[in-house]
């Protein structure tokens, strides 16, 4: 049987790294031009250079996104940049805009995998994307598991790759012109403002300057504001349709974020080709100690209802635990040399998260100042302490603290 690709978000090199160590087995990232994400900090072409080849040491592979809706003067821009990315040896190149597909076509061996945001919704789309040249479509995220099963069906000659997890967008696809009408801020640019995500009032044209509430209960409602999407309780049913591809979202997102988020997906795909898959509810219980809106199952199994909004004032995101350390050394004699990412203070009840291995309770030891040799009860962020512990770490590995 074919293995499902795991695919994570790398929004910089400590992502892309923390992705792998976590068991993601690609990662897709942004250069510092032509992408969505232009508030991530993304890759320069030196770093990309780096993460391909950091990459392929390890048997993993590097798709780069190439996918904003292009102008003109962009176009004109991007040969370059595609032919860079040819000689680097990336494992392919995301792909929304049809002028882009043909550029890469032109100037490239480069595999092509087609943006969701040029939102293929049916068999026919991904059928003529295949006898283009595509290697692989992103399907929209308003496919159900039904018309994905007969997109499998009638076209099996090409990958396909589906959306797992991650933020949902309001608009087909991603395609939104409300933060750019709003903010002036091009969302099929990269600089998405978010605007779905902010609290409405309603006015009523001849009363300008009441405004109204629209109340869903007592706290208003965010009316496009849209749950994130979850599929790990049904992960099973979209590795049945042979999905070549599955897709976390976030590469704005934090390394803890990144990280559980691949470990967990990674124990599910494992679970599924060890042949005797059972759905774990503990997967569920550690998605909701990263950061994230809720959670809904988006449009697999159906036009979504008003569940899968966002109807409270819950725009800031859910979480129960937070990254406080991760290792950065591992030395001899269990001594241990963590980066401090949140206050810690010494006997406090801390978590271990491993790649492959149930959460580890630790109480924290002593600390040693690496800046200064001093013996410390407190950390603070940024800085860098030595501590002696039984456990056995190792570098990257990340230690977590329940949030009060």
């Amino acid at each position: 049987m074919k293995k499902a690709e795991l695919l994570a978000p790398a929004g910089n090199m400590e992502k892309l790294k923390m992705a792998f160590h976590y068991g993601a087995d690609a990662c897709f990232l942004g250069g510092k031009l032509f992408n969505l994400r232009s508030g991530s900090n993304n890759f320069s072409n030196e770093e990309i250079k780096e993460a391909v080849e950091y990459a392929h040491n390890i048997g993993k592979k590097i798709y780069v996104t190439l996918n904003i809706i292009a102008h003109n003067q962009q176009v004109d821009m991007m040969v370059p940049y595609i032919k860079f990315l040819d000689e680097v040896g990336v494992d392919g190149v995301i792909v929304a805009d049809l002028g882009v597909f043909q550029l890469v076509k032109e100037n490239s061996n480069l595999k092509i995998s087609v943006s969701t945001q040029a939102s293929n919704t049916n068999w026919r789309s991904v059928k003529m994307w295949k006898e283009l040249g595509a290697s692989r479509v992103v399907l929209a995220r308003e496919v159900s598991l039904e018309e994905l099963k007969e997109i499998r069906d009638r076209v099996p000659d090409i990958e396909i790759e589906a959306f797992v997890h991650g933020a949902m967008c309001i608009s087909i696809s991603g395609r939104c012109l409300l933060s750019n009408y709003m903010t002036g801020r091009d969302a099929n640019g990269g600089d998405c403002a978010q605007a779905c995500r902010w609290n409405y009032n309603l006015v009523e044209e001849k009363r300008p300057g009441e405004y109204y509430p629209i109340y869903e209960d007592e706290t208003g409602t965010h009316i496009f504001n849209s749950k994130d999407l979850c599929t790990i309780e049904f992960i099973d049913k979209i590795l049945d349709i042979g999905v070549d591809s599955l897709k976390i979202e976030g590469r704005m997102k934090g390394i803890y974020y990144v990280a559980n988020a691949v470990k967990i997906y990674r124990e599910a795909l494992d679970s599924y080709y060890s042949g005797n898959y059972q759905y774990n509810p503990k997967w569920l219980e550690e998605l909701q100690t990263i950061s994230h809106r809720l959670y809904t199952h988006g449009f697999y199994f159906g036009t979504p209802d008003e569940s899968a909004q966002n109807y409270n004032d819950r725009n800031s995101y859910s979480q129960t635990h937070k990254l406080v350390a991760k290792v950065l050394e591992k030395l001899d004699n269990n001594e241990y040399i963590l980066g401090i990412r949140n206050r810690l203070e010494v006997g406090e009840e801390l978590e271990v998260v491993k790649p492959s291995s149930e959460i580890e309770k630790i109480i924290l030891p002593k600390m040693i100042n690496m800046k200064t040799g001093e013996e410390i009860n407190k950390a603070h962020p940024n800085m860098t302490v030595k501590i002696t512990l039984e456990n056995d770490l190792n570098v990257m590995d990340m230690i977590r603290q329940k949030i009060s």
